[in-house]
């Protein structure tokens, strides 16, 4: 008999088994695959994190938060997850990206500049957008390492007593006697509460978010700088850019020795996790070059290396934190839609408090199930 049950263990889930774990909680992580794969939404070498957040200001205090988990478990676990690298939201100045950058800044007093494209070339000369752009720069943005990430809440909350099972898919759910009863290929096993953090499978184990967690198959690609003094750490700040071709996120070189970028909806495919196409294609790398040679051109050399993972998107691109409806022994954290990562700190101290107190010290207004009529 468990206090917890964590279905999935990737970044929200390692993170959440941790917090389980400091409070004193008897938890059982259960993941299908191993403490780090590639098949899910937590790979990929680096992850941004940014303050001045475009898609709502209401984030931000989230992501202060988060800023000190990580911190925090950068100290338990004697090495350096989380970079600093200064961030830029790119766009035309009435764009979402832009407009939304400046919303948080304003909301919550955040250091920023903004640039024009001339400037930001300047400072910056990886970056050679189109005379009508402007960059809004903050700070405080970089990124986490996602693997390293797992390995370090992993291994704090085995630690502290936390039990972790690999390689043990869960196959069904059910309430009882006010337990859970949880069933994987090898075993049942019984607990007070549920914590779902499945990523793009959530959906197979929870009906009510089969069309509010849906998976979507990303590409990511790393190119060998032409310059690549121009991309190294220090030089180059992350960036999260709304162009006329798409929506784009990128990286300096850290890790792969390459300039890392990905488009949102990559080529808009949904797809079952268990089915997708996992291998990189010509057609991949054509989506990715086009801004590669419109916007960063001194990084249009070979390519290094390209990997697929996955979004689960919410209808609104919001993440789903909340009680299941009819179960309130079941706690669900899905529906990141491609900007979760950096939120895994924070996510696990979430899923903690409302698996153990009923509810949360933190603001989670904009992220309850209710304003979807279907849930």
């Amino acid at each position: 008999m468990y206090d917890v049950i964590v279905a999935g263990v990737g970044g929200m889930g390692s993170a959440t088994v941790y917090h389980l774990a400091r409070r004193g909680a008897k938890v059982l992580g259960l993941e299908q695959f191993d403490i780090l794969h590639e098949l899910g939404s937590s790979h990929g070498v680096t992850r941004i994190i940014r303050l001045a957040y475009a898609e709502h200001p209401d984030y931000v205090p989230l992501l202060r938060r988060a800023y000190e988990l990580w911190r925090e478990l950068e100290s338990q676990a004697g090495e350096r997850l989380l970079f600093i690298t200064g961030g830029v939201d790119i766009g035309e100045a009435q764009t979402g990206i832009v407009r939304g950058s400046l919303d948080a800044c304003a909301t919550h007093d955040l250091p920023h500049e903004v640039l024009d494209a001339e400037t930001l070339r300047q400072r910056f000369p990886g970056y050679q957008l189109s005379p009508s752009m402007v960059a809004v720069y903050q700070p405080d943005a970089g990124f986490v390492l996602p693997e390293r990430c797992i390995v370090a809440h992993v291994g704090a909350a085995v630690q502290q007593g936390a039990e972790v099972h690999t390689r043990e898919p869960v196959i069904e759910w059910g309430i009882g006697d006010g337990t859970v009863r949880v069933r994987t290929d090898r075993q049942t096993y019984r607990a007070r509460r549920l914590v779902v953090t499945a990523g793009p499978w959530a959906r197979n184990l929870v009906p009510a978010l089969a069309e509010l967690a849906v998976p979507e198959r990303q590409v990511l690609i790393w190119t060998q700088p032409l310059r690549p003094e121009l991309f190294a750490l220090g030089s180059f700040p992350i960036f999260n850019m709304e162009a006329p071709e798409g929506h784009y996120y990128g990286f300096p070189v850290y890790g792969v020795p390459g300039f890392k970028i990905g488009k949102y909806h990559h080529r808009n495919e949904r797809v079952d996790p268990d089915q997708m196409d996992r291998h990189c294609h010509p057609e991949d790398e054509a989506v990715l070059r086009e801004a590669i040679r419109n916007y960063f051109p001194d990084a249009n050399g070979p390519t290094l290396a390209m990997k697929t993972c996955l979004f689960t998107n919410s209808p609104d691109e919001h993440f789903i934190l909340d009680h299941h409806r009819e179960h309130p022994e079941v706690v669900l954290a899905a529906g990141f839609s491609g900007h979760g990562f950096k939120f895994c700190s924070v996510v696990g101290e979430i899923m903690a408090q409302l698996a153990l107190d009923g509810g949360t010290q933190l603001d989670t207004a904009m992220f309850r199930l209710a304003r979807f009529a279907s849930a």
